[in-house]
C-alpha cells in the first residue's frame, strides 16, 4: 500500500511540472509609431500574456495611458507582421478601462501565429478609430 502512494505521489508531482512547462510567455510594448500608418496618438500601453499550450488558452494584461479621446475598442489582431494590418483574432473590449484582463480560446494555426509573433494588441480611440497605439505579441525568452 504505502508503495501505490508512493507511485501515486511521484505522478502526481510529474504531471505537476509537465503542467507548467506547458505555459509560453509574451509581451507587446504598444506605441503609436508602430501603427498602420503611424498615428498622432499621445497614448501607451502594454501588454502581457500566457498562452497555456495545452488548452490553447491565452490570458492576457492589457494596461493603457495617456489618450487625449476615450478608447473606444481593444483587440489582438493577425495573422501580420510588424508594418502591416490584419484582421481581429479576439476582441478585448469595447470602450475597454485599463487595465483588460480576459482570457481566449485560440486555434491551433492562432496559436502557430502568436508562437511567430504574428499576432499584434492593437487599441483604437475616438480620434484614432483605426488604431490608435499598437504593438507585436513576441515571445519572452
Amino acid at each position: 500500500m504505502l508503495r501505490k502512494s508512493l507511485l501515486i505521489a511521484g505522478f502526481a508531482v510529474l504531471m505537476a511540472g509537465t503542467a507548467s512547462a506547458a505555459t509560453e510567455k509574451f509581451h507587446a510594448t504598444l506605441s503609436p509609431g508602430a501603427e498602420v500608418p503611424p498615428s498622432q496618438s499621445a497614448g501607451s500601453g502594454e501588454a502581457t500574456a500566457s498562452l497555456d499550450t495545452v488548452t490553447r488558452e491565452l490570458s492576457y494584461d492589457v494596461t493603457f495611458k495617456g489618450f487625449s479621446s476615450g478608447v473606444t475598442a481593444a483587440h489582438i489582431h493577425g495573422p501580420a507582421p510588424a508594418g502591416k494590418n490584419a484582421g481581429v483574432v479576439a476582441p478585448l473590449g469595447t470602450a475597454p478601462k485599463s487595465p483588460i484582463h480576459g482570457t481566449v480560446k485560440l486555434t491551433e494555426e492562432q496559436e502557430h501565429q502568436l508562437s511567430s509573433g504574428m499576432l499584434y494588441v492593437n487599441i483604437h480611440s475616438r480620434n484614432n478609430p483605426g488604431g490608435a497605439v499598437r504593438g507585436q505579441l513576441t515571445p519572452v525568452k
